[in-house]
């Protein structure tokens, strides 16, 4: 038996190995093929067949994404929109779902579940369905063409995932870790704060990055919604570069910009992946 198990074992691991070195290289594919259009020279990206590695090195895609050639208003302005705006809705979702996870965990009252059931409704709502009032609410309270409307827009649209991570992160911790606090002389808002938003980081982690990485790629809403150049986030602006100047298209300058796009997010869950995985875990246990 031992030896019969001792031959079947190599086989289902080298197979395991032979899946996911193909799966990775499935996903990292795109990326490469972003990265090496990036950094070849202008000519070199424009020509056809592509060649997968480039024959010689160059940052001049870089250096023509971030000069004022490609739509006027620069690159790094509607950098600094999409960095400002991603921000800003993931601080705004992270303040609201806490308090109103907190409050669906541990504050019960008559129709508490009900009325959370139907916050959770709202992620079957398209959010194509809803632009045209959402644009005239917006245009009456004059933030159309605004980047403060642009990142209420993302808050309301990540916010019911938000309260549903949340909800079920201060649902998983035990009851008494509160009521100590409580004890100890703590107020109901302060025990949230200080003891147990502390233990319940993984979640807060996971809401951040969702939210980020959707306010991040988001391209329908900012199309619609922003009307001037300099306002555009980085999807619209990857999309104006993509349309160039008279029907053309400047094919190193936009995967430079992809690959500018890419490199936050990697980076971001990378460094917090461990609490991502953690927060998405307890959301689907609760």
């Amino acid at each position: 038996m031992t030896s019969l198990q001792s031959s079947l074992r190599p086989v289902p691991r080298a197979a395991w190995w032979i899946i996911n070195v193909s799966l990775a290289a499935l996903f990292l594919y795109p990326f490469w093929v972003v990265v090496s259009q990036s950094i070849k020279s202008p000519a070199e990206a424009a020509a056809a067949p592509p060649t997968l590695f480039p024959g010689s090195f160059s940052w001049g895609n870089f250096a023509k994404l971030f000069s004022n050639e490609n739509g006027g208003a620069g690159f790094i302005q509607q950098l600094g929109n999409s960095v400002m705006v991603s921000i800003g809705a993931t601080l705004l979702t992270i303040v609201l779902s806490t308090l109103a996870g907190y409050g669906f965990a541990r504050l019960r009252f008559r129709g508490s579940n009900l009325l959370f059931f139907a916050t959770l409704a709202t992620f079957m709502i398209p959010f194509q369905a809803v632009i045209t009032p959402l644009y005239l609410v917006l245009h009456q309270i004059g933030l159309t063409n605004n980047l403060l409307g642009l990142m209420l827009v993302y808050t309301t649209f990540n916010l019911p995932f938000g309260i549903f991570l949340m909800r079920n992160s201060f649902a998983a911790l035990p009851s008494s870790i509160e009521e100590a606090a409580l004890v100890d002389g703590c107020g109901v808002l302060r025990a949230m704060v200080r003891v147990l938003l502390p233990v319940a980081l993984p979640g807060v982690i996971s809401t951040a990055l969702f939210t980020f990485f959707a306010s991040w790629n988001e391209f329908f809403a900012a199309l619609i919604l922003m009307t001037d150049q300099s306002k555009y986030t980085l999807p619209v602006a990857l999309n104006v570069l993509s349309s160039g100047t008279f029907g053309t298209l400047d094919w190193g300058a936009l995967q430079a910009g992809v690959a500018v796009t890419i490199i936050p997010c990697i980076v971001i869950y990378v460094l917090l992946q461990k609490y991502y995985v953690g927060g998405m875990l307890t959301g689907a246990m609760k």
